[in-house]
């Protein structure tokens, strides 16, 4: 996916709209870094460690009936890791320090990964129209797809199906 100087950017401008943000990092669903600015935080392993948590993230709102996955904030000692979906196939994770103001890093992050999901998607629907999204098509893993109108948001998964 050839989108990463447009992500980058948007990660640039999420970080200059939100005081005390440390880092941010679009992936994959699958743990694949679009674009990063992480600062002294290694950006495989933590596309990886997000894929990761996404999957837990998936299976506990499908179990307590909470629906798509959103978000998901995890506060540390030192500050704030947070993940949001953007579309069907990206997520967005964002670091924090811990006094960052929350409701703006959610209003902020929510925002860009929207951004982040239009230009995934933009690729991909591009790819399929020229035949490049054939082959991934049949022989990548299925994507997920977001619920109608709802384009930051990532499906639950069912029992059984993930």
């Amino acid at each position: 996916m050839a989108v990463e100087p447009e992500v980058f950017d948007e990660l640039r401008r999420l970080r200059a709209r939100v005081p005390h943000l440390t880092g941010s990092l679009a992936a994959s669903v699958d743990g694949l870094v679009l674009a990063q600015d992480t600062g002294g935080v290694e950006p495989e392993g933590l596309a990886a460690l997000t894929a990761a948590a996404l999957g837990v993230a998936l299976r506990v709102t499908d179990a307590t009936g909470r629906g798509a996955f959103q978000e998901l904030v995890v506060r540390g000692e030192h500050g704030y890791v947070a993940t949001y979906a953007a579309g069907p196939t990206a997520v967005l994770t964002v670091l924090a320090e811990p006094r960052a103001n929350v409701g703006r890093l959610h209003l902020e992050a929510r925002r860009a990964g929207a951004r982040i999901a239009e230009l995934a998607e933009g690729k991909a629907a591009a790819a399929r129209r020229s035949g490049d999204g054939d082959r991934a098509r049949t022989t990548g893993p299925a994507r997920p797809r977001t619920e109608p109108g709802r384009s930051g948001v990532l499906p639950s998964r069912r029992p059984g199906t993930g």
